[in-house]
């Protein structure tokens, strides 16, 4: 249920942009939020009751700071004309300057060797991660 929650206020926040700046804030309690949050809960029925809304906390707080970073990259992409790629490659000349220095070593690996996932990819990964961690700490 937590992933499902993740995925559809991802896909809400894309489909509608603005939203992404919405989210964060006080919760709206209409009754499409209350329904969602019954369903969550109520999924969430064998963890202990003090630490349902962390874990849901936890989770809205990886997908609302997910979505601020792809909307964010889409509102740059429009406003300079540059997509992530031509933005990245334009940085290229001074990152080599700066890692050859030997000053940052561990991002220079990281940079040039790990594979670059796109926003499906990496939001996908890290709620696993996530996920994971929850359901090792509640099944203690």
């Amino acid at each position: 249920m937590l992933r499902s929650l993740a995925e559809a206020t991802r896909q809400a926040a894309h489909e509608h942009e603005w939203l992404a700046d919405l989210l964060g804030g006080r919760p709206q309690l209409g009754p499409h939020a209350l329904a969602t949050g019954e369903a969550v809960v109520a999924a969430l029925d064998d963890v202990d009751v003090d630490a349902i809304m962390p874990v849901v906390a936890a989770v809205n707080a990886y997908v609302i700071g997910a979505v601020r970073r792809e909307i964010a990259e889409r509102r740059a992409e429009r406003a300079t004309g540059m997509d992530e790629k031509r933005w990245q490659a334009s940085l290229g000349p001074y990152l080599e300057r700066t890692f050859a220095t030997g000053r940052f070593p561990a991002l220079a690996t990281v940079v040039r060797d790990a594979a670059h996932l796109d926003a499906d990819h990496t939001f996908r990964i890290g709620l696993d991660c996530l996920l994971d961690g929850i359901e090792a700490r509640i099944s203690r």
